[in-house]
């Protein structure tokens, strides 16, 4: 098990690099709302393969940043201590546009309905003020 440090909302997740796709909190409303941040430093090894010559950081990856964003917002609250946000959908994804090294990705979740078991975030990435990803997510908890 790897431990969690709660004085930290990043240290909330289980995530560890190299899987680990939010660097920063800024806003953090414990099981409503979190803003986040990830900054493609054009050094992760899946950029050489994305395309080569011509790195872009992957849509799916931008919504596992924005599942992890909703994460902390969720592990954030007491009555989910302990528990493992797991990704359990995701509905209506957009992108809208290329996201490439250097850019930051600001994340922002809402949580519309949360229970025991799980619930329902919408997600917003952007970078620069321009979106450039937006999706329903589905959080399960194991």
């Amino acid at each position: 098990m790897i431990p969690i440090d709660a004085s930290d909302p990043v240290g909330l997740l289980p995530h560890r690099p190299p899987f680990r796709f939010v660097d920063a909190v800024d806003e953090l409303q414990a099981g409503e709302r979190v803003i986040a941040r990830y900054r493609v430093t054009g050094d992760e090894p899946f950029l050489a393969g994305h395309f080569p010559g011509n790195p872009v950081f992957p849509g799916v990856l931008q919504l596992e940043a924005l599942a992890q964003a909703g994460g902390i917002a969720l592990l954030s609250d007491e009555r989910y201590t302990g528990k493992l946000p797991l990704f359990g959908g995701v509905e209506g994804a957009r992108f809208r546009r290329i996201v490439r090294p250097g850019d930051e990705i600001v994340l922002a979740v809402e949580m519309e309905r949360l229970s025991a078991r799980g619930g329902w975030g919408r997600g917003v990435a952007s970078v620069g003020g321009a979106e450039c990803c937006r999706a329903r997510l589905l959080f399960a908890l194991a």
